[in-house]
């Protein structure tokens, strides 16, 4: 399973960089979450709970990121295990550009998964997955405008002045499944919720 998109950040590269690499945000934002602790230099344990259709599941997985470039971009290595409702693993690429607006997160997730989650469908799960990105994003802008409320008043009016009125527009082009990791984590963020999604 594939997926990719981008979102608009009202923030400075560096804030999302170091946003996407704080365990405390990731387990805010990430719905299902309740845990996410380093193990280990650029590694983390995760734990969370999903509920796709009629399975339920606790599952507890690991991710390694590797290939990084602070504050551009990263690679997120994943697995997770919920018991009898499946497995998933794969692994996700992120990246940040810096543009006018604060900058842009791109990422690409490839994941597989199995188990009883894999048998529910593929309509099912890819469903399922979009929700849980579009839950992601919506929390973690929310954290950044609590933690950062100057960058989107800033964008507001920028956007006001424009005749848009919104700030932090997103342009998700989520063709289907959607890794849980993530995310950085929106890879982590995409690790959770695309693998166990």
């Amino acid at each position: 399973m594939d997926m990719q998109g981008s979102r608009q950040l009202a923030i400075t590269q560096q804030q999302a960089w170091d946003a996407l690499n704080d365990p405390a945000v990731l387990k805010a934002c990430i719905p299902g979450c309740d845990k996410v602790e380093a193990t280990g230099d650029n590694q983390y344990a995760i734990g969370m709970a999903l509920k796709i259709g009629p399975v339920s599941a606790k599952f507890a997985g690991k991710i390694n990121l590797v290939n990084i470039v602070a504050p551009t971009s990263y690679t997120i290595n994943f697995e997770g295990q919920g018991g009898a409702a499946g497995f998933g693993k794969g692994n996700s690429s992120v990246s940040l550009v810096s543009n006018d607006q604060g900058c842009e997160l791109n990422y690409t997730v490839h994941a597989s998964v199995g188990g009883k989650v894999a048998q529910l469908g593929q309509r099912l799960i890819d469903g399922a997955a979009k929700s849980m990105a579009e839950d992601f994003f919506k929390r973690f802008d929310d954290a950044m405008q609590l933690a950062h409320p100057a960058a989107y008043a800033e964008k507001m009016v920028a956007a006001d002045a424009k005749g848009k009125g919104a700030a932090a527009e997103s342009r998700t082009g989520v063709p289907a499944w959607m890794w849980v990791a993530g995310a950085i984590a929106l890879a982590v963020g995409l690790w959770v919720i695309r693998s166990f999604g």
